[in-house]
């Protein structure tokens, strides 16, 4: 009785620790990709999607494979993200209300990547709705231009798809790359990077959102000793990257 009662102990105590669920990167096609995490302590959901940097890209949200377009939650990215509803072969209208946020927008590679914030549920009856305790896996459409033009038009039948997607209990915080910390800092431009998971990359951006460099990591090593001599003075964000996630963090250069 007494190791029943501290394993159910210690399954109430980790699950009372887990408030926030991911789906990883979820592989849409050959440039795009979305990755879904429900908080339930801030009852946000954070979607991060990238896509083409040169033309439009979209998603639609809790759809199914044979999906009409007759109607549905849709997110469009054309030289801003916008808030819509599918209306069916024709451009999706806006949303009266526009409730997704963009947290960034950073382009590197030809490659762009949005991080995007909202609510898990609201009264827009267009959106999608990600209660946390009920939300178990999402069904998602996308397109893109089928060429460089962020004018919506007919996206051409390779250049659409399907794709779905379950929520896996990121669990305690401390082994994701949200606990990762950087020292010194401020620095000189050397500093090392210590995380609790693995680590695949690491993009630098200045204060502005340019773009700087990639830092390839080998073997997904936990802790990286970076070195970038010449780098002005200034504040700069990293955005680490693994398999299944994506953390920011900012570093002053001195």
């Amino acid at each position: 009785m007494k190791k029943i009662t501290i394993l159910l102990f210690s399954l109430i105590f980790y699950s009372g620790m887990a408030q926030s669920k991911s789906t990883g990167v979820i592989n849409l096609s050959s440039n795009m990709t979305a990755s879904f995490t429900l908080n339930n302590t801030t009852s946000k959901v954070t979607l991060v999607l990238t896509g083409p940097s040169d033309r439009w890209f979209s998603i639609g949200l809790g759809v199914e494979t044979g999906f009409g377009m007759a109607s549905g939650d849709v997110l469009v990215y054309t030289t801003s993200i916008s808030d819509r509803n599918y209306v069916g072969t024709a451009s999706p209208s806006i949303d009266s209300s526009q409730d997704w946020s963009t947290v960034s927008n950073n382009v590197a590679v030809g490659v762009r990547t949005l991080t995007l914030e909202r609510s898990l549920t609201n009264s827009d009856s267009n959106d999608f709705q990600l209660p946390y305790a009920t939300t178990s896996s999402i069904n998602i459409a996308w397109a893109r231009s089928g060429s460089a033009s962020t004018s919506l038009a007919n996206h051409g039948s390779t250049n659409r798809g399907f794709a779905s997607s379950t929520f896996s209990v990121l669990g305690n915080e401390k082994f994701s790359l949200e606990s990762a910390s950087i020292y010194p800092n401020p620095s000189n431009g050397n500093f090392t990077i210590k995380t609790s998971s693995s680590l695949s990359n690491v993009n630098v951006y200045t204060q502005t959102g340019a773009f700087v460099k990639t830092i390839k990591v080998s073997n997904d090593s936990k802790d990286i000793e970076v070195t970038m001599p010449g780098l002005s003075s200034g504040v700069y964000f990293l955005e680490l990257q693994n398999d299944s996630e994506k953390s920011w963090k900012k570093i002053i250069v001195e």
